[in-house]
């Protein structure tokens, strides 16, 4: 029998265990849910307007990346041709890709509109090199450029493959992606040997880090002149074509597609180096999130990357909105030295007004309801004259403050000096004495 003593503890400890499991369950919501339980072995949210990571493990570790390589392929290849309808020719090379592959044969003839749809919904390895050759040959020295790639060499072929790598390579480097490296257009697994300027030689593998995969996914979607082609590519359920007296259906493989409102792009991919993987694009009301996933799963672990999408797509919907910020900006008067005053008059020193333009323009960010913007201004206190109105003064930088209490630099806007104040020296005290007595 339970005494009534006995019934006072028991309760006093239930309520205890109540009380700590709530303030634990509040305690991770108020930090944002920091971590997530994911498989990829690396993963980013990345918020696709602003570029800022709001998510990431092990965010900029190099690793393979399998097939999400063909975002780049495929947003290469749209900016460098202008007709997808020309006409692609395959060589021996090319059609003896691995699968996954269209089965295309050296000789045949398809549209570059044909091959970026194998290329993108189906994942073919044999499409990614005939794009790659039929652009990268204009590259080449005039014999092989105007050579029919049906008769290319392998050697020869491969000549024409770097030069679409070097293409990929470049782009890279525009979009500030310098811890990625194109080797393969279809995301093969392959090393190189590299040359330096030095004559040194190093290896490099073909390999990417989820940040840097995030971030092309974004221009893919959002920057480049050729988004919009981009996205009716990778968003298209399935593509019917006939050439070559066969006929072809590509089925797009994306499922994250019908897997949550607002889903946009994404392109899948395996090789056993590089696990599963996956880059993913949802849009919903005035947000845009981008998933990057390596080393997501090896068979049979299939479906990783999608329940990984999803858990980081939905803890970007219930944790970042965009908000107002309408920062307060004080600025401090210089001393000036040694000056005259505009209606020349002299003087030995005065303070004058520092300005800037745009200074208490409200900022819109996406951000947590704990984060905050940090104003911080650097300015001078004295100076000697001669000073010009419009003379550089110094900034004032805005700090996105994150709840662990890193800070990223978000705005920078110079300060000015707001008057001219000229030199009180010898030749002018000349000119004024001379003007008194003038008049």
């Amino acid at each position: 029998m339970i005494t009534r003593g006995k019934r006072i503890i028991w309760g006093f400890f239930c309520a205890l265990f109540v009380w700590v499991q709530v303030g634990v369950t509040v305690s991770a919501e108020g930090e944002a849910a920091a971590e997530l339980s994911l498989y990829a072995t690396s993963a980013v949210l990345l918020d696709a307007d602003s570029g800022r990571v709001l998510y990431g493990k092990n965010a900029d570790a190099p690793m393979a990346m399998a097939s999400t390589t063909k975002i780049m392929t495929c947003i290469v290849v749209l900016e460098q041709v202008e007709d997808l309808g020309e006409m692609v020719t395959v060589s021996a090379y090319a059609s003896s890709m691995p699968k996954v592959k269209l089965y295309i044969k050296q000789g045949e003839q398809y549209q570059v509109r044909e091959l970026l749809f194998s290329l993108m919904l189906e994942s073919h390895n044999d499409a990614a090199v005939a794009l790659a050759e039929y652009v990268g040959k204009r590259y080449l020295g005039e014999e092989l450029k105007n050579k029919d790639t049906a008769t290319y060499t392998a050697e020869e072929s491969k000549q024409a493959v770097a030069a679409f790598a070097a293409l990929m390579n470049e782009k890279a480097r525009e979009l500030g992606c310098t811890e990625t490296h194109y080797i393969t257009p279809n995301g093969l697994d392959a090393t190189e040997t590299i040359t330096l300027e030095t004559g040194e030689t190093v290896q490099k593998e073909h390999h990417t880090t989820a940040t840097e995969l995030a971030r092309i996914m974004s221009y893919c979607i959002k920057e480049s002149v050729k988004r919009d082609l981009f996205l009716e590519i990778t968003r298209t359920p399935s593509y019917s074509f006939t050439r070559n007296n066969r006929s072809f259906t590509c089925a797009n493989h994306n499922s994250f597609l019908t897997m949550m409102d607002g889903a946009l792009s994404g392109k899948t991919g395996f090789t056993n180096k590089a696990g599963y993987c996956y880059v993913g694009a949802l849009q919903r009301d005035d947000r845009t999130f981008v998933v990057a996933l390596l080393a997501c799963g090896w068979p049979n672990n299939k479906s990783y990357k999608w329940s990984d999408t999803k858990e980081m797509m939905q803890y970007g919907l219930d944790y970042y909105n965009y908000r107002d910020y309408a920062p307060k900006v004080s600025l401090q008067e210089v001393y000036v030295e040694g000056g005259v005053i505009p209606n020349g008059s002299p003087y030995e020193s005065k303070y004058i007004a520092v300005t800037g333009d745009k200074l208490e323009e409200p900022l819109r960010l996406l951000t947590t309801e704990k984060e905050q913007v940090v104003v911080r201004v650097s300015q001078k206190d004295f100076c000697q004259a001669p000073v010009r109105a419009g003379d550089e003064a110094g900034s004032v930088s805005y700090y996105l403050r994150e709840e662990n209490g890193e800070e990223t630099l978000i705005k920078e806007l110079p300060l000015y000096f707001a008057e001219d104040v000229k030199r009180l020296d010898f030749s002018y005290i000349l000119r004024y004495i001379w003007e008194i007595y003038s008049l």
